[in-house]
């Protein structure tokens, strides 16, 4: 079976394919076997240097530093999603006195770099390094939600917003009740891609002396010594990868969840109905 944009590979295609498959495996194997000899020759996996997991103390700076980064990346996220929102609908308002303004404060807000933002809100106002990040953070992924959910908005057929004019409803309503919520279920595996961005992004907190988890390895890392370092932050890194999957997996049963909902469920009939029908 064939198609004008793809063609059935071949035998030949198939056999010079799974070679290609066989030869990237190989390579990506040895790349991964040399890094693993390079640190074993640096003494990285010593078990001397992994016992500092059985202290306390150490779990718990850990989880000191999780708890802050996880506190600051949910209130930024609880607060820039509805605030991206009402950005949004400002920006592609139909008062060019305000969606003119908007699109400059968005375009000034996603293009300042976020690690200047906590500095400046922490220095400009004398605030706390936690109101500093989470208000960095806020401003920048707003502006980046305003977009994308815009970009959501903006691909949906014509004929979504005429119809709801052509009912009766108010260009408000239309974009509440028919376009938002199509939107935001489209975009919204970018919208995800966008938390987690946030969520690494607190460790940029680390800059204005913020305690996230980056921090409290470092602080471990200057305490313990230097040949503490990589396993520190092996441990850190795997913690941030767990997160960031837990938040992927958690917003696709959303969205499957959000899309059955959507599409509705196929109506069962009653006993009865089905008897009274049969001949």
């Amino acid at each position: 079976m064939s198609s004008v944009l793809y063609d059935v590979p071949g035998p030949k295609a198939r056999r010079i394919s799974l070679i290609a498959s066989i030869i990237g495996g190989l390579l990506i194997l040895g790349l991964l076997a040399w890094v693993v000899m390079t640190l074993a020759q640096q003494g990285i996996f010593d078990a001397r240097r992994w016992q500092i997991f059985t202290r306390t103390d150490v779990w718990r700076l850990l989880g000191n530093g999780l708890v802050a980064t996880l506190s600051a990346a949910a209130l930024a996220a609880v607060i820039a999603f509805p605030l991206g929102l009402l950005m949004c609908l400002l920006r592609i308002s139909d008062a060019a006195a305000i969606r003119v303004p908007m699109r400059v404060i968005l375009e000034f807000l996603r293009g300042m770099p976020v690690v200047l933002m906590m500095l400046f809100i922490l220095l400009g106002f004398g605030t706390s390094a936690f109101f500093a990040v989470v208000a960095g953070l806020v401003l920048y992924n707003a502006a980046v939600f305003a977009e994308i959910i815009r970009a959501g908005i903006q691909s949906l057929p014509k004929g979504q917003r005429e119809a709801g004019l052509a009912i009766g409803l108010t260009s408000y309503k239309s974009r509440m009740l028919i376009e938002l919520p199509q939107a935001i279920r489209r975009m919204m595996p970018s919208l995800v891609a966008q938390m987690v961005v946030l969520l690494k992004d607190t460790s940029l907190g680390y800059i204005v002396a913020y305690g996230e988890l980056l921090r409290a390895v470092q602080v471990m890392a200057d305490f313990l010594g230097t040949q503490f370092l990589f396993p520190v932050f092996f441990v850190a890194a795997a913690i941030y990868i767990a997160i960031n999957i837990s938040v992927s997996r958690l917003a696709v049963w959303i969205e499957r969840r959000g899309s059955k909902k959507a599409a509705g469920g196929t109506a069962k009939a009653e006993p009865d109905v089905l008897e009274a029908a049969a001949p």
